[in-house]
């Protein structure tokens, strides 16, 4: 039961990785920092795409449209961080 604890901990951190990925590679895209030519930035921003966009997809039909700002990755780290927190703080004591 432990070894399970820690590696959906673990899977959080990880999801939580790529999100911030996904945000920085994007944001490196749009000012044409990175080309999306690159076969390389290009399977990474895929990847990263496909990995984040259904649950973001989710969030943004419950969040206002604020024209060109996107909070959806934001509001999605506060969700897993938020799930951490209350894995560690309640689920924790039961197992230990």
């Amino acid at each position: 039961m432990i070894a399970i604890f820690y590696l959906a901990l673990q899977i959080l951190k990880l999801y939580s990785y790529v999100v911030i990925a996904n945000v920085i590679i994007s944001w490196l895209v749009a000012f044409n920092v990175l080309n999306t030519s690159n076969r390389f930035v290009y399977l990474i921003l895929d990847f990263t795409y496909k990995m984040t966009e259904p649950i973001l997809f989710r969030i943004r039909r419950f969040l206002p449209n604020l024209g060109a700002f996107d909070i959806s990755p934001i509001v999605l780290l506060l969700l897993i961080w938020f799930v951490e927190m209350c894995m560690k703080l309640y689920i924790a004591p039961l197992i230990f």
